[in-house]
C-alpha cells in the first residue's frame, strides 16, 4: 500500500468497480457454475475486450467474510487491517463513530422456555418490528459510566456502540452459532483491564436486554457479534488521490465504503436499474465508482442456483450501460466465492476482468470460471486489483529512476 500510495498521482480518468457479491462458483450437478449457465453476452463481450483471471481475497485456502474481502478489493490488506463486523454495521447506518468507540452487531434471537436459542434470527422479523424492539431498548437500557447508542439496521439486525473511557474491543461473540444452546456471556478474547471493563458493561447490557425483551413473542433476546475497537482507516483520497463514491444497497457495504472514505449514495437504489441511474446522475462528480450487487451471494447461501443465474442475467444489460458512459477503466469481480452447492462463502479464487484501452486483452472470450483459467492475469491477490485499475487509468507514476 505504501509504495502504491507514493506512486499515485491525480488524474482525470474514470474508474468503475462492479462487484457481484459471492460471484465465484463451482459446478452444480453437471451444469457448470452460475456464470457458465447464465446468458450474459455483455459480460462475455467485456471479457473479450479485457485482461482476465482470478483473485484471492486473503490467502490461498482462506474463506473470507464480506468485510475483509471488500477491504482487499479497495487495496487494504485484510490481514493488516482487521475490522470487526460491528464497525461496518455502525458505519452502514451512518453512525458517527469516534476513535475509541466499541461497536457491535446485534442479532435478535428467540429463546425457548429453557433459555436456549430456538431461532438465531428471531424468525427474521420484519424491519418495522426490529425498529420497534430497538426503540424499546433505547428507552429502558441504562448502564452507568458509558454511553450506549443503538440503531436498527434491517430486519433482525441492529448496531450498538459503546462510548466511554478506557474501553477495549477484544471481546468474543455471544452468539453460540447454533440453536439449542444458551447465549454466551461477553468474555475478553485477550486479557487486559480495558477488555474486562468492556465485557462487564456488555454483560450488564445483556442482562437488562433479556429482562426488557422477555415478553416479546420472537425477539426476546439478542446476541452480540463483531465487537471491535474503532480506529479510522487511511482514506482513498489521501492514499490514491481519488474522489470515490459507493452505490450499494445493503447497509454493511455502505459501511465498508464509508470506512474507506467514500461518499456513500444513500437513497433510491433498490434495483440495479436504480443504481445505474445514480451512476449516470453523479458521473461528473466523482472519478471512482463502486457498484455492489448483493443477491448473487444471498442466493448462493440459500443454495439457489437458478436465483444466481437470474441475478447475473438481470444485471448483464446494465454492463453495456456502464460501457456507454466511456469509463477509462472497468473492473468486474466478486468479493469472494459463494458456490450454491456449498451454501456458504468459500476459498475458491474469484473471477476477475479489467478493461481499459491499454489492458493488453488475452484470448478469453467468456466471463466464467472455466474460460478464465486461460486469462492473462492468472491468479492475483485481491489487493492488486486497485493498483491495476490505477495503472490502467494512468494514475501511477514510474517507480525509481
Amino acid at each position: 500500500m505504501d509504495v502504491i500510495s507514493k506512486l499515485a498521482v491525480p488524474g482525470s480518468s474514470k474508474l468503475v468497480l462492479l462487484v457481484f457479491d459471492g460471484l465465484g462458483g463451482i459446478d452444480n450437478g453437471g451444469r457448470g457454475s452460475a456464470l457458465e449457465a447464465a446468458n450474459v453476452p455483455n459480460l462475455d463481450q467485456l471479457a473479450t475486450d479485457s485482461v482476465t483471471g482470478f483473485h484471492i481475497p486473503v490467502a490461498q485456502g482462506v474463506t473470507p467474510g464480506s468485510g475483509p474481502a471488500h477491504l482487499s478489493l479497495f487495496g487494504y490488506d485484510p490481514l493488516e487491517f482487521q475490522i470487526g463486523r460491528g464497525v461496518l454495521e455502525a458505519l452502514g447506518v451512518n453512525f458517527p463513530l469516534q476513535r475509541g468507540d466499541v461497536p457491535a452487531r446485534i442479532n435478535f434471537c428467540t429463546l425457548d422456555a429453557d433459555g436456549k436459542i430456538s431461532d438465531r434470527r428471531a424468525g427474521r422479523i420484519p424491519s418495522e418490528e426490529g425498529a420497534r424492539v430497538i426503540e424499546k431498548l433505547v428507552n429502558q437500557v441504562k448502564v452507568d459510566g458509558v454511553e450506549i447508542h443503538l440503531r436498527h439496521v434491517k430486519e433482525y439486525r441492529a448496531a450498538m456502540v459503546l462510548r466511554g473511557e478506557d474501553l477495549g474491543g477484544s471481546i468474543a461473540d455471544t452468539d453460540p452459532q447454533a440453536t439449542g444452546k444458551e447465549p454466551l456471556p461477553a468474555e475478553p478474547s485477550i486479557p487486559g483491564p480495558e477488555n474486562r471493563k468492556t465485557s462487564e458493561i456488555l454483560n450488564e447490557f445483556l442482562k437488562q436486554a433479556r429482562e426488557i425483551l422477555r415478553d416479546e413473542p420472537k425477539a426476546n433476546m439478542l446476541t452480540l457479534r463483531g465487537i471491535d475497537l474503532f480506529e479510522p482507516l487511511p482514506s482513498f483520497q489521501d492514499l490514491y488521490h481519488l474522489n470515490p463514491t459507493s452505490i450499494a444497497v445493503y447497509p454493511m457495504y455502505k459501511g465498508v465504503s464509508r470506512l474507506a472514505g467514500m461518499t456513500v449514495q444513500e437513497e433510491g437504489q433498490e434495483t440495479i436499474e436504480d443504481q445505474i441511474n445514480i451512476l449516470k446522475k453523479v458521473w461528473n462528480d466523482f472519478d471512482y465508482f463502486f457498484i455492489h450487487v448483493k443477491k448473487t451471494d444471498s442466493y448462493g447461501e440459500d443454495g439457489n442456483f437458478e436465483g444466481r443465474i437470474s441475478v447475473l442475467e438481470e444485471v448483464d444489460p446494465y454492463v453495456k450501460a456502464i460501457r456507454d458512459l466511456n469509463p477509462d477503466v472497468i473492473a468486474v469481480t466478486g468479493d469472494h466465492s459463494t458456490p450454491s452447492p456449498l451454501k456458504s462463502h468459500s476459498w475458491h479464487p474469484v473471477p476477475l476482468l479489467i478493461y481499459s484501452e491499454h489492458c493488453r486483452p488475452d484470448r478469453v472470450q467468456q466471463f466464467n470460471e472455466t474460460a478464465l483459467l486461460g486469462g492473462g492475469l492468472g491468479t492475483i491477490h485481491g489487493t492488486s486489483i486497485l493498483p491495476l485499475m490505477l495503472a490502467n487509468g494512468k494514475r501511477l507514476t514510474k517507480f525509481g529512476a
